[in-house]
């Protein structure tokens, strides 16, 4: 018996597929091993590919190369935008956050030429807008970028009523056909921006603050732009009418699928309602990336600075969290570093040891 069971087990034993399959059955074998590790491969080289190409498919929109603003002072100038490069995508939001004085409000006055630049080159739709240009592409310009400012009160003019202000604008490029047309596009308007009809006929100091941020938001949206710049609009607003004016730039850019620059220096805020956002200190970038990737995995130190300064709702966090602080490290280390980007779409400014490093971060080593 036991002779009969050694001999089984010698039958069932060589199931080796070295040892019984044939050399043709082998090579099958292994190159259906290499096929899946293609296929692998090729899927990884898609994932490359497609994300690349939707970085192709992205229409830039602005392009800034090697920006440089100043203002200046007798003789001097003070440079406060050094070597900006950016790029802002056709309709996207884009958050710009930083702290008072960085040069947030800068870059927008120069995108829609307020404030001229030293040197660089500033691109709308490929064609260079900075500096010396024709008057018909000036004129033209100005109905194509449009700017909802910081104070509603005094970007409005005390002396007009409503119906004037909404209208200026189609009043000086002649975008109506009769009166009754230019009435139609300003009731609209204001009916779409939350005000009754009847407000066209008040002044500016018969309104709130709120309402006077919706007649800007109307004097804007009225000329139908391809960019929209929000220069803080809510920083003088109730937090309750907060969220109201964010919905608003939010719907029309849906409707109108515009491209919005979106000032601000609250986190929280532009995370609400930004698809990018850039993080700017002392005239630089220091940070760019998605909204949810820039809170999910912050690499500059002022970046981490600036969300552990959004407030938490629960009083126990609040009081035992760590406030961190980033004070610069001066002029000589910032003319050492440079934008470099670690992962598709996030970039970020450092040394050459500190892009080591948030290489290392991203890679999760």
């Amino acid at each position: 018996m036991e002779e009969k069971k050694t001999t089984t087990r010698k039958k069932v034993a060589p199931s080796n597929p070295k040892i019984k399959l044939r050399p043709e059955e082998q090579e099958k074998i292994i190159s259906e091993g290499e096929a899946v590790k293609v296929k692998e491969e090729v899927k990884e080289e898609k994932k490359k590919a497609n994300s690349k190409a939707d970085n192709k498919e992205k229409e830039v929109l602005v392009s800034m190369k090697h920006v440089q603003i100043g203002f200046k002072r007798g003789t001097k100038v003070r440079v406060v935008i050094d070597d900006l490069n950016l790029d802002i995508y056709k309709g996207e939001i884009f958050g710009l956050v930083g702290e008072s004085g960085s040069g947030k409000t800068t870059i927008g006055r120069a995108i829609i030429r307020i404030v001229p630049t030293i040197s660089g080159t500033i691109l709308y739709n490929g064609v260079k807008i900075n500096g010396n240009i024709s008057h018909s592409l000036n004129r033209q310009l100005k109905t194509k970028i449009q700017m909802i400012y910081q104070d509603p009160t005094a970007s409005l003019n005390e002396r007009a009523n409503v119906d004037y202000i909404i209208s200026e604008g189609l009043r000086a490029f002649h975008l109506y056909k009769n009166e009754k047309e230019r009435l139609q596009k300003a009731t609209d308007m204001i009916i779409r921006v939350g005000l009754r009809p009847e407000h066209l006929s008040r002044f500016p100091h018969e309104f709130s603050g709120g309402q006077r941020q919706r007649i800007g938001i109307a004097r804007s949206i009225i000329m139908n732009p391809e960019m929209i710049i929000a220069d803080e609009p809510i920083s003088a607003l109730d937090v309750s009418i907060r969220a109201q004016i964010l919905n608003l730039i939010e719907e029309f850019k849906k409707e109108r699928n515009m491209t919005v620059l979106f000032i601000a220096h609250d986190l929280s805020v532009v995370k609400y309602i930004s698809d990018r956002i850039g993080v700017i200190y002392h005239g630089q970038i220091v940070e760019i990336a998605t909204s949810d990737r820039l809170f999910q995995l912050p690499l500059h130190p002022y970046t981490k600075s600036l969300l552990t300064a959004i407030p938490i709702p629960d009083p126990h966090i609040e009081k035992n969290k760590e406030i961190t602080t980033y004070t610069g490290k001066g002029p000589l280390y910032e003319s050492q570093t440079k934008l470099v980007e670690v992962e598709p779409g996030h970039f970020v400014r450092g040394t050459e040891d500190e892009i080591e490093e948030y290489l290392k971060k991203v890679s999760g080593k």
